[in-house]
């Protein structure tokens, strides 16, 4: 597959909402989803083609094999992008970029990646996964606190992040309520009792000077890349993203990558994991003899995921990755009995929208939310690792084409620990 890169910037704010089942409430989210840029895309192909193709979806078309075969190209979530005296920094520079991991933590009082090495306002952020293992290899109960304060830690707060020259950043954006009145389609006047208000993203950021980027990525075959990447290009300031369009909102210039091959190595990220683990567990060793077998013997690698996920066993919505699962998802053939899950963190929560192709409500969905980590183990790594480059490229469970069950493998933040708090 080839792997064509986004840059999105915001000419309008963006409501882009998500209301959970029986709610009355529409909350902006904090990204664009993969499924709103699909729907965008999608939606511009179909408005072209009116009345010269009485049918897209017959077999053999681009529009049938983007969308509707049975490898659709892949649209990920565009997440917030770092930007500096107001252009978006380049990718290329970016030594970490993604969803921060669940277990990363940060103090309480005050919270955040430090900007300088005796930052007075920031206390730094740092990873517990590896440690929490060696504390339970070794029989105890792991409890950390501040680094610098010795006060208490917390859940950071920090969804995305990216790392430059080696400082970390947090990336998020800014929302604001619009107020609007309804309209009497009869008078073409203002509706009495109707007044409502929208939550959307903020289009510039605070100073109102710079404006807003986006930057995410499409998976198509290479047969399909170059043309999809002409059609967005050349029309990059024709797309609408969220509700509310016709109102002025939604409005984007979307800018795109020449396409470069997909294929991820993910061999030196395991390594790296795996060499720390292994020093990590070594020096939890000063506290006596461990009540598990030394982790020496087996490779450990981790699934982090990058977006929420929908995520299905024995027809049953879990938020577990399983190791069977994982058998299906990386489509390994020979079946790894040393496979195990070691660990698991992850939350839930549920979700619903609108499917404007069919006018129809979506069905409701559980799904994993995104940063949750599993750490899994096995004696056979040579079955995993490039089944697990392709994993990271595709992505796990339902409804991967529209941006959901992304991971990547072994993160590099789990190896910053709490004495070297970033």
């Amino acid at each position: 597959m080839q792997r064509i890169e986004l840059e999105i910037k915001a000419l309008s704010p963006l409501a882009i909402a998500r209301q959970k089942p029986g709610g009355s409430i529409g909350e902006a989210v904090d990204y664009i989803p993969g499924t709103v840029i699909r729907g965008a895309v999608a939606a511009q192909i179909l408005d072209l083609s009116n009345g010269r193709s009485t049918d897209l979806t017959k077999n053999g078309g681009d529009f049938q094999a983007l969308f509707l075969s049975e490898n659709p190209a892949i649209f990920q979530n565009a997440y917030p992008a770092l930007i500096v005296d107001g252009d978006i920094v380049s990718k290329d520079t970016l030594e970490e970029y993604g969803v921060l991991p669940t277990t990363a933590l940060s103090s309480k009082n005050k919270p955040g990646f430090k900007e300088e090495e005796d930052d007075p306002e920031k206390n730094g952020v740092f990873d517990t996964l590896i440690d929490r293992f060696c504390a339970e290899g070794y029989g105890y109960p792991y409890d950390p606190n501040c680094p610098k304060d010795g006060e208490r830690v917390d859940a950071t707060g920090i969804t995305f992040y990216c790392k430059v020259d080696d400082e970390y950043h947090s990336l998020k954006v800014n929302k604001r309520l619009l107020t609007r009145v309804g309209i009497n389609r009869r008078r073409a006047t203002s509706e009495e009792e109707i007044l409502y208000s929208l939550e959307v993203l903020n289009e510039s950021q605070e100073t109102k000077q710079n404006p807003v980027y986006y930057r995410g990525a499409i998976l198509v075959e290479e047969n399909l890349a170059e043309s999809l990447r002409n059609f967005i290009q050349t029309r990059n300031q024709n797309f609408r993203l969220g509700g509310s369009t016709s109102r002025g909102l939604g409005k984007v210039e979307i800018h795109t990558k020449n396409p470069v091959d997909a294929k991820i190595d993910v061999s030196d990220r395991i390594a790296k994991f795996n060499k720390k683990l292994k020093e990590r567990w070594d020096k939890w060793g000063v506290f006596g003899d461990p009540i598990k077998e030394s982790p020496t013997s087996r490779t450990y690698f981790t699934l982090d995921l990058q977006s929420d996920a929908i995520l299905t066993e024995n027809w049953r919505r879990t938020t577990i990755i399983s190791e069977k699962m994982l058998h299906q998802f990386a489509e390994v053939k020979d079946k790894d009995e040393s496979l195990r899950l070691e660990a698991a963190y992850s939350s839930y929560d549920f979700l619903s929208g609108w499917n404007a192709g069919w006018g129809l409500m979506k069905d409701v969905e559980l799904i994993t939310n995104k940063g949750a980590v599993y750490l899994f183990s096995t004696t056979q790594p040579g079955l995993w690792i490039e089944r697990l480059g392709e994993l990271e490229m595709r992505g796990l469970g339902d409804r991967t084409c529209e941006g959901f069950g992304q991971i990547q493998i072994c993160n590099e933040f789990h190896n910053v620990f709490r004495e070297e708090a970033v």
